[in-house]
């Protein structure tokens, strides 16, 4: 069975989330995008979990679907932790995603991490220890749980990030390294680019939303063709099979946030050469700029950019459905007009992933804007101009440019005539 899953996401225990990251309005967005499995996200938080425990009921196989209606949409348990810890003389921070196969399993989890940390105060809770002995704790309780590093490049909270991470797996993780059999690539990063460190090949690159909203499930996100069980895809995931892990769903990851260097309040962008020929000082305020996951690929990398390794994973890197309808109809994104137009596709033509992976473009232009289609067009082709992101603020992309631009300036001729 083919099938699209989003596996890392919160609820809305979790800080600068909506009110509305609940499993209802989860599936409902799920349906929309043509998604299958969810995971469920923050189930070390008592309330979240309690919530878990009265809407969601076990299928037998791992997963779980609401109580009431939406049963085409499946979640798998999951969570993300903060350790913050000093390891080889400096202050790290990663974050892990955590999958458990059954209530009972998280139950034992929760109690062994409560004595250590808070886990009232947010849905990614805190702890101070080494993040290798979280694998302990989690793994002594179950062998059946996976834990998989988090946005696995951004600058802070990473295994690799420029300012709290670690150099390698064996490095941050030592004696428990072998249990690392995946890393999530996270949004500003792509799989070509992990593809060039050797020392990954035999790792399996995830990919998925860290969604803090329902409408950004799927931006990123995974594709399998297996039965639709937790052994089958924790298995796949683990033994990086590629006739039953399909493809990653990517952001294009110059959109990311922590694509190139730059400081912000500064207004300064710079690739990583531009950085190192400024000796990694920003031009403007003369301090440290903050350094960005191409850089650091750049850094650790020992292969030339384009190396595709044997067993590679494929990806396909997309653009949402609303962001193309926005810029195809000259309005933005949350806009009455684009939601309106978005919701008719959708109902029309199944889910967003359809209509971005597999539709006939004729189909799209004979009932919408033909520039929509276009647009579907352009991003299958990767012809768009991107700003990249940095220093925490999205890149911006363009599909119709020069032609917005030349329709603008035309547009201010005739009414200059006129």
């Amino acid at each position: 069975m083919k099938f699209i899953a989003d596996l890392h996401l919160h609820s809305k225990y979790s800080r600068a989330t909506a009110r509305d990251m609940e499993v209802e309005t989860l599936a409902k967005w799920a349906q929309l995008k043509g998604i299958a499995l969810l995971g469920t996200g923050d189930f070390t938080h008592p309330t979240y979990f309690a919530e878990l425990k009265q809407k969601l009921e076990p299928e037998g196989n791992g997963l779980f679907v609401l109580k009431k209606n939406k049963k085409d949409v499946h979640f798998i348990l999951s969570a993300e932790v903060n350790n913050i810890f000093h390891q080889g003389g400096r202050l790290r921070k990663i974050h892990t995603i955590i999958f458990a196969p059954s209530f009972e399993v998280v139950e034992k989890i929760n109690r062994s991490l409560l004595s250590l940390g808070n886990l009232h105060s947010d849905g990614r809770p805190i702890f101070t220890f080494q993040v290798k002995e979280l694998f302990k704790i989690v793994l002594d309780i179950s062998e059946e749980c996976l834990l998989v590093p988090a946005h696995a490049w951004t600058p802070w909270f990473s295994l690799f990030g420029a300012n709290s991470g670690f150099d390698s797996i064996e490095e941050c993780f030592e004696e428990e390294s072998k249990h690392i059999c995946s890393i999530e690539t996270g949004l500003s990063s792509d799989p070509s680019m992990n593809w060039r460190l050797s020392k990954l090949d035999k790792i399996t690159l995830i990919s998925n939303s860290d969604a803090h909203s329902p409408s950004k499930i799927g931006r990123e996100a995974n594709v399998f063709d297996c039965e639709l069980s937790y052994d089958e895809i924790i298995g796949a995931i683990k033994n990086k099979d590629r006739k039953k892990f399909l493809y990653t769903i990517e952001f294009f990851p110059e959109e990311g946030k922590y694509h190139f260097d730059g400081h912000r309040n500064c207004g300064v962008l710079l690739s990583p050469e531009e950085t190192r020929k400024n000796k990694g000082i920003c031009p403007v305020c003369k301090r440290k700029l903050t350094v960005g996951v191409m850089n650091r690929v750049d850094t650790l990398a020992d292969r030339p950019p384009g190396f595709v390794p044997e067993n590679a994973i494929p990806y396909k890197n997309l653009i949402p459905l609303m962001e193309i309808i926005a810029e195809a109809l000259g309005q933005g994104p949350d806009t009455k007009g684009v939601r309106t137009t978005y919701e008719q596709m959708v109902q029309r033509f199944k889910s967003e992933f359809h209509i971005l992976l597999d539709l006939e473009l004729d189909e799209v232009s004979a009932s919408f804007p033909p520039r929509i289609a276009e647009g579907i067009k352009r991003m299958r082709e990767g012809k768009l101009s991107i700003v990249p992101g940095h220093d925490g603020i999205f890149g911006k992309i363009q599909i119709f440019g020069e032609e917005v631009e030349k329709e603008k300036a035309a547009g201010k001729e005739q009414m200059d005539l006129f």
